[in-house]
């Protein structure tokens, strides 16, 4: 299992490295940077003519490397992360950018492993339930269900959601986790349920999404295997029905959700990034919109890279889960 790990480690290396040359050059092909932004404000805000501005954008390109080539750009900021573990200055947020992560990437992570773990317990739940009672109300019922959570899109999810708390329930805290009195507090119980109050449309969006699928596919699959020849003979044994289900029917309905586990964790972290732009949450989203539109390159760079480390990071643990349910998968990447 070590050397399994060890071979999908080396693998993602050089995925990880053309993904960063890509992000980075995609990032850059729009024309202007954070000078521009920096001329655009000392024209619009302090009155200064446009020489000005932009004798002082072209000395801030000059201090910060914007003038280089971007060859020259790229290869300063991987060397710095592979070096030193520096990712760059935050012009906009005028500290360094690991701390920018710091601050959103863990609130972001845990936003999405809720919203995870919500979706895969009630989707293989409702897909349990609904294929065991296949063509009845209950299934027709969780089938619609399952067909909006994968159809709406999330943002209009999101924009229908803040219309009705702003306008028919007069809610106000919108784009915080927590009430004024609760910012600076200790944890508490009340704090707590504070933070649930805040957060619970980001939560339910994007968890509704990951529970149409996991419902969609633990369903069809379970419908396949509930006809197999071997669950047949299970029932044949005078097992009970719950029996030859849980027993024997789903442990082997669940493998495609497990590869479903590679992408799971970046599918739930667009789904909270989606709906934390809406919401204006302190979170990545909101910091990667905000990066782009003044051209703090080295903050989008950054949280692209992260998001991709998570696909590829997910994917080696839903190969290391089914490595650990099959052991033909063992011997195939042993062979």
């Amino acid at each position: 299992m070590l050397r399994f790990l060890l071979m999908r480690i080396a693998s993602a290396i050089p995925v990880l490295f053309v993904l960063s040359v890509v992000t980075f050059a995609i990032i850059q092909a729009p024309p202007g940077d954070y000078a521009d932004y920096i001329r655009s404000q000392l024209i619009n805000q302090s009155g200064a003519s446009y020489a000005q501005a932009e004798a002082q954008a072209q000395a801030y390109r000059a201090e910060h490397g914007l003038d280089k080539p971007l060859v020259i750009q790229y290869v300063n900021w991987i060397k710095g992360i592979i070096t030193e573990g520096d990712f760059g200055y935050s012009m906009y947020y005028n500290k360094p950018v690991a701390d920018v992560v710091g601050e959103r990437l863990p609130r972001t992570l845990a936003l999405a492993l809720v919203c995870h773990l919500l979706a895969s317990v009630l989707g293989i739940a409702f897909g349990i339930w609904a294929a065991t009672r296949q063509y009845s109300w209950i299934d027709n019922l969780l089938s619609g269900i399952s067909f909006l959570g994968m159809t709406v899109p999330r943002f209009l999810m999101a924009l229908i959601i803040v219309y009705l708390l702003v306008f028919h329930f007069d809610v106000s805290e919108i784009g915080s986790f927590f009430s004024p009195q609760y910012g600076g507090a200790p944890w508490s119980w009340g704090k707590f349920v504070d933070l649930v109050s805040h957060v619970w449309p980001v939560v339910a969006i994007a968890t509704f999404g990951g529970l149409a699928y996991n419902m969609r596919v633990m369903r069809g699959n379970l419908l396949d295997t509930l006809n197999a020849q071997y669950v047949e003979t299970a029932r044949a044994k005078g097992l009970s029905e719950g029996a030859v289900v849980m027993r024997h029917a789903v442990p082997n309905a669940v493998h495609p959700l497990v590869m479903y586990q590679g992408v799971v964790l970046p599918y739930m972290l667009t789904g909270e990034i989606e709906t934390a732009i809406i919401f204006s949450l302190p979170t990545v989203g909101p910091a990667i919109v905000g990066s782009m539109a003044i051209g703090d390159v080295y903050v989008t760079a950054t949280f692209m890279m992260v998001l991709s480390a998570t696909l590829i990071i997910g994917n080696i643990i839903a190969d290391m889960l089914l490595a650990m349910l099959d052991p033909r998968v063992r011997q195939y990447e042993g062979a």
